[in-house]
């Protein structure tokens, strides 16, 4: 059988990958590459060439073909899949705690690194051998072996138990919907949702209108509903995915799982000598120890938090004195919340969805990277892809391609929710002179085109695209030809967030507005008006937005950092002390938050979560180098693209920071950027 996961296109063959291609391909590969592991092991005097190099080819095939299977299975999931995607993951898994635990293997890199021509190595290469040796010893060489296989079972078992999180809060986001009959209970929502619970319900084989908690649905809801009790129940059917509350109680309960996902990490971070997973976490971050962690964002709350009651006093306030609402839900604030913004600013995101079609949009935002990184983007429609959705795109420079990628922007049944950027192909180069290029995945959720109507997006969304795509640059602007720290791979985590976060930027600026938004019927631009009132309303609640994201990270890294195995740590007592302290929303005793905060159970941010406020101070301090010079001062888009994109993970993040704005990171731009400073008031 010709296997397309074993070929070595530039670019995935979807046309011709099938479910059964999948489990045999990663068999194929892992069975290769054990033997040629084996024979690489015993090189007695072993340099770049004859280790390292043929490691990363071997990394390579496996990636170019696990990559795509993921994928996949984030965007076209069904059960056929999920079976074998799981069964693909148990065997990855394995290998890769095989892998990390060959002592054999290791002192082979341990030879290359005390090589006397080691130091002749460019900067990247020694930056990977580094990073393998780390790696290593986080793997568990060092361990005796029995504690290898006991950390062996416990890298296994919390794959699984972090792919049974995912599959549960898939299946209980996908299962849940409210049908309706009578329009009327969807009064106040936009005209665009309302279509969109028509065409949710025609799908269903229903007449009327149906609800579901895919954002697109969800959020208007929440949003502009003006039903408070329909407000009230998709609420609870969105905070108690997954538990042992709300309308699936107990049917894709996660509470379990949890529990067993925390007690292993700790368990494994302890057998590698550390005190607690979050101190395991901070092992490949630019941040030093928990105490720094802990410290910083306990000095964003102290600052945040008076601010976020002023801005929940003001919202109460307003509830009661216009509305009448003495007792304020958290399934009345997002409502309430836009009113306020309303009579505020005069502006709403649906007043603002008619100047962002996708068709605007996209292009728009090429434009800015063009403008910025002196790269061209086009669409490359004859490409094979996996869905009509997705289109596939060249980045070219001076009529070279020098990377691709993948759009897939809508939300539709069987696709995991949220947006994504995953990689697809990694730049490196071959012994043979070769060069692969990079290819990213970039993965959206938006609500699809309407009724002959183009898909318009809200700014939030905007927002949510461009910072995926600056994800994007970085994995695939990066001039590095070392796979292990090519384009994202090898930066650290909390510094990972900093191009994607630094792209949004250029969302709220006039000038990078013009390229982006039209109205899509008539072409015109962002009425003057608008425009004055969307960058007026860019800070509103900026307390309340901060705390929320400092709840999230507080809970993340004080459960991981807290865990006792004597009295092993409850996620929602934990979760509710973190409130206390911070939270000015009051939330309701059925709330199940962490039951489906897949970011930290499913995902790559355990105790880590803080890198996205970690991320955001380096992403603002950067911005504030353009906000002097010029949005798109050629210079400065240099300088960045040098310093940041094309060096991945070659160098210490803190190091190409400085290289880029001449001194460390400071907080005050962030501060002045999110309206939390006395300066931004």
């Amino acid at each position: 059988m010709n296997n397309p996961l074993l070929t070595d296109d530039l670019l995935p063959r979807f046309d011709h990958v099938r479910t059964e291609h999948m489990e045999t391909a990663i068999d194929q590969i892992l069975s290769e590459n054990r033997v040629k592991i084996a024979s690489l092991a015993q090189n007695e005097d072993p340099d770049w060439d004859t280790l390292a190099q043929p490691m990363q080819s071997l990394e390579n095939k496996l990636n170019n073909a696990w990559s795509v299977i993921s994928h996949l299975n984030g965007v076209m999931n069904n059960d056929d899949l999920r079976k074998v995607y799981k069964n693909c993951l148990e065997k990855l898994t394995e290998y890769s705690t095989e892998l990390s635990q060959n002592s054999t293997l290791c002192e082979a890199y341990k030879k290359l690194a005390a090589r006397d021509d080691f130091k002749e190595l460019t900067e990247a290469q020694r930056k990977s051998v580094d990073n393998t040796l780390r790696d290593f010893h986080l793997g568990g060489v060092d361990l005796p072996d029995d504690q290898k296989k006991q950390y062996a079972a416990l890298s296994r078992e919390l794959a699984e138990l972090s792919n049974s999180f995912s599959d549960n809060v898939l299946d209980a986001t996908q299962h849940w919907f409210k049908h309706i009959a009578n329009v009327e209970e969807l009064a106040g929502v936009p005209e665009s949702a309302i279509e969109g619970a028509k065409q949710a319900a025609s799908q269903k084989e229903l007449d009327g209108y149906v609800i579901t908690l895919d954002f697109p649905s969800f959020f208007p809801v929440m949003t502009y509903g003006d039903n408070r009790e329909l407000r009230r129940e998709v609420y609870e059917a969105f905070v108690t995915r997954a538990s042992d509350m709300g309308p699936d109680a107990g049917t894709w309960d996660n509470t379990q799982v949890m529990a067993e996902i925390l007690k292993r990490r700790h368990a494994l971070a302890k057998l590698l000598g550390f005190n607690n997973y979050a101190e395991r976490s901070l092992a490949t971050k630019m941040a030093r120890d928990t105490e720094e962690v802990l410290g910083f964002l306990n000095e964003l709350a102290a600052k945040s938090r008076p601010v976020a009651e002023k801005d929940f006093a003001e919202l109460k306030a307003f509830a009661k004195d216009e509305h009448g609402i003495d007792d304020l839900q958290a399934w009345d604030v997002g409502y309430y919340s836009e009113k306020l913004r309303q009579q505020r600013y005069d502006i709403s995101p649906e007043t603002l969805r008619p100047w962002f079609p996708t068709d605007k949009v996209v292009p728009g935002l090429f434009r800015v990277a063009e403008k910025l990184f002196d790269v061209q983007i086009e669409a490359k429609p004859d490409v094979e892809t996996w869905h009509e959705d997705a289109t596939a795109y060249c980045i070219s420079r001076n009529g070279e391609p020098i990377a691709w990628f993948y759009l897939d922007l809508f939300a539709r049944q069987g696709k995991r929710g949220g947006a994504w950027m995953a990689d697809c192909r990694v730049r490196w180069r071959n012994l043979r002179g070769q060069l692969q290029l990079p290819v990213a995945f970039l993965t959206c959720n938006f609500t699809p085109p309407l009724n002959g109507k183009p898909s318009l997006l809200t700014h939030d969304e905007v927002t949510t695209l461009f910072h995926e795509f600056g994800h994007g640059l970085h994995h695939m602007l990066t001039q590095v030809e070392v796979m292990d720290v090519s384009g994202i791979n090898g930066v650290a985590w909390d510094a990972v967030e900093l191009p994607s976060q630094f792209l949004e930027n250029w969302c709220w600026n006039p000038e990078a507005l013009a390229l982006i938004a039209s109205h899509h019927e008539t072409g015109e631009p962002l009425p003057e008006d608008l425009l004055r009132k969307l960058l007026a309303a860019k800070n509103f609640q900026p307390g309340m937005a901060m705390v929320r994201q400092l709840e999230f990270s507080l809970f993340d890294f004080r459960m991981h950092a807290e865990f006792n195995e004597e009295a092993p740590t409850n996620p929602l007592a934990v979760h509710r002390k973190v409130r206390e302290t911070i939270a000015v929303v009051e939330s309701p005793e059925f709330n199940r938050f962490p039951n489906s905060f897949s970011h930290i159970f499913a995902g790559g941010y355990a105790a880590g979560y803080y890198s996205y406020k970690w991320a955001e101070v380096l992403a603002a301090d950067a911005f504030s180098l353009f906000e002097e010079k010029g949005i798109f001062d050629p210079d400065t888009g240099r300088a960045f693209l040098q310093n940041i994109l094309e060096k991945g993970g070659s160098q210490e993040p803190m190091e190409l920071f400085k290289a880029f704005r001449g001194r460390e990171p400071q907080v005050d731009a962030l501060l002045r950027q999110t309206g939390i400073s006395d300066e931004a008031a």
